[in-house]
């Protein structure tokens, strides 16, 4: 490493933050640090070593800067992004590449030297006047196989406090790997502003990411899902590193099913937003490890998942008592949460939409000094707290932390489970018949209604395979062969699943309760034991009635009629055709590396389903299956 650049960084950092630095010895880490310093411009640098005084020195500077503010339970903080910076920004995130390298009309790109030369303007001398903030991190756990190291530089004492929650400290394993180390980078800024403390300039909103350098550039935004770049935006870069190195990073949780004789059965699951993803992974009875990304390796012929968080980064609204009371007494008790977006009363207490209890007629919210009926610059009523208002959490602040969260060595996988919402042709659950069939014709097929049905009528449907194309970095195509090939040299691979909780019958009634799905779960630790038999239909094996009236009386103490079984198993033939149709459209029309198995899967269902209408007709209840 050349003197200049220890120089600068002796002068930048002052001898405490340099002393901390130097530790690690890698010159890569030297050169890019110093790179975005003399970048960025900011007047202070502190460097977070992982020490009880480090991170409280960010905790404390989060509430001196007015990036968040105490409440009334010790430990709880809320904060507040722009009125208009409160989601993913989809329009301005972009991954940068090189000419030639196409990654399909589904992902958004952007010609790499043109947006480096443009986020390299935005962020010149952003930080002046502030302090940069250089964290270590840890995406998986620590001393792991499955650990990628990261480095955040960020101005936003906010963005800094997330992330010591939601992720492992890595320091020590930044000390221990070395220059040896492969890591992750993240270059953040909130850039100038306002009163309130949020982003001024956000037509300058820019996420970038560098897959050629792994950089994940974000400016102008607070909103986590822009900022918190080792949450989805390190998807990209995990994606991509994953496809070229034989692991796979899925945007799912982790739950701990708890079967016969204290066994414990771990499955994995991809769901879209508000199709039931969390309260899954919450599910009472159960463990959770994960709420939202895991990486998975092969090892010693099974397949291991971990928990790339230690947190939870979750959506509020629709918290309740009744519904998710394991959430609800850590959103109440004491300790370190941070809140966003909700409103809050005179006496610092929260609220959200959804909340037990009557809503305050007054408080302070995203938009400002809030009451009931206040309108927008467009004219639309501002409700309470903003429907994506979240919070940010340890894990094992909840009572159902599974004991394997940290595990180096991860959780067996034994199923692996796909959910949407879908108001006519999924069943409430159904086995693949194998591998191949489960990821094209459950994953690969994931369709999810963007919004609620009304009566009689089909709600949106948006087509997301694995849950994950909002954040893939390779090819629809070939990310779905990656899938494929995942399994080809084990000898038993995970058992794949589709649910489905949101299936109406003909007056637009939903089937099941809210409380079935756990049913569902405990079927499938069952099945993947080989403990419980099914019965074949023409797209996959369900339950037979037996088993799930008796796991009904075991589990929720409730009657399970067969007439229930009938509606909610019967198979939708029609439905099930016109599904096919519309995957294979979009197969065909705007995916162009589409593996050729898919379309011979796809015809397969195609034509057991017609077989079974010739001789059953169009609806087929499971009692003439047998």
């Amino acid at each position: 490493m050349d003197d200049k650049t220890m120089n600068f960084l002796r002068e930048r950092l002052g001898d405490t933050n340099y002393q901390k630095l130097i530790k690690i010895k890698n010159p890569n880490l030297y050169e890019f640090i110093a790179k975005y310093i003399e970048l960025c411009n900011p007047d202070r640098v502190f460097v977070c070593n992982d020490s009880p005084e480090d991170f409280n020195y960010i905790r404390k500077s989060a509430i001196k800067n007015g990036e968040e503010s105490p409440l009334a339970i010790p430990g709880h903080t809320v904060h507040f992004d722009n009125y208009y910076d409160q989601a993913r920004d989809k329009k301005n995130t972009c991954i940068l590449v090189s000419p030639g390298t196409e990654l399909g009309s589904a992902v958004n790109t952007k010609d790499r030297d043109e947006g480096l030369r443009e986020i390299h303007e935005i962020l010149k001398n952003i930080m002046k006047g502030k302090e940069l903030y250089i964290l270590f991190l840890c995406l998986g756990p620590t001393g792991s196989e499955f650990s990628i190291p990261c480095v955040q530089l960020t101005d936003s004492s906010y963005v800094a406090h997330n992330e010591i929650l939601l992720y492992r400290p890595g320091y020590d394993e930044f000390v221990k790997q070395g220059v040896s180390a492969r890591f992750f980078k993240f270059v953040h800024s909130a850039g100038e502003l306002d009163e309130r403390k949020t982003c001024k300039n956000l037509d300058k909103r820019r996420i970038y990411i560098d897959l050629e350098n792994e950089i994940v550039y974000s400016a102008n935004t607070q909103y986590g899902g822009n900022t918190i770049g080792l949450k989805k935006l390190a998807m990209r870069l995990a994606i991509k590193r994953g496809s070229e190195e034989g692991w796979l990073t899925e945007h799912m949780f982790i739950l701990g099913i708890h079967g016969p004789n204290n066994r414990v059965t771990y499955f994995t699951g991809a769901f879209p937003s508000l199709c039931g993803k969390t309260s899954t992974a919450m599910l009472e009875g159960e463990t959770i490890v994960g709420d939202d990304i895991v990486y998975m390796r092969k090892k010693n012929g099974e397949i291991r998942a971990v928990n790339v968080e230690k947190g939870m980064f979750g959506i509020i609204q629709g918290i309740n008592s009744k519904d998710d009371p394991i959430l609800w007494k850590a959103l109440h008790n004491e300790g370190e949460i941070i809140f966003s977006n909700v409103l809050v009363t005179e006496d610092k207490r929260v609220h959200w939409i959804g909340k037990d209890g009557d809503v305050p007629s007054r408080g302070y919210n995203h938009s400002g000094e809030w009451f009931i009926g206040k309108k927008d610059a467009e004219g639309k009523e501002i409700p309470c707290s903003h429907p994506n208002a979240r919070f940010t959490l340890e894990l094992s602040l909840l009572e159902n932390v599974d004991p394997k969260l940290n595990d180096p060595e991860g959780v067996v996988v034994k199923g692996i489970v796909y959910g949407g919402r879908d108001s006519d042709t999924w069943l409430p659950v159904e086995e693949a018949f194998d591998w191949v069939h489960g990821i094209i014709t459950k994953g690969a097929s994931l369709e999810s209604e963007t919004t609620a049905a009304t009566l009689g009528k089909e709600g949106v449907r948006k087509f997301n395979p694995m849950s994950n194309l909002d954040f893939l970095s390779i090819p629809i195509g070939k990310y779905i062969q990656i899938n494929l090939d995942f399994t080809k040299d084990l000898e038993k691979p995970p058992r794949i699943f589709s649910v489905n909780y949101f299936l109406k019958d003909e007056k637009g009634n939903f089937l099941n309760e809210k409380t079935d799905k756990k049913i569902w779960y405990k079927w499938m630790e069952l099945r993947v034991h080989d403990e419980v038999d099914a019965i074949e239909t023409p797209t996959g094996r369900i339950p037979k009635y037996e088993d799930l009236q008796r796991l009904f009386k075991e589990v929720l103490n409730r009657d399970y009629s067969k007439e229930d079984y009938n509606k909610q198993f019967m198979i939708r033939i029609p439905e099930n055709l016109a599904k096919i149709e519309r995957i294979k459209n979009i197969y065909e029309t705007q995916v162009p590396d589409a593996p050729e198995i898919l379309f011979k899967v796809l015809e397969e269902q195609k034509q057991r389903l017609l077989k079974a209408r010739e001789k059953l007709g169009d609806y087929i209840t499971p009692d003439r299956l047998r």
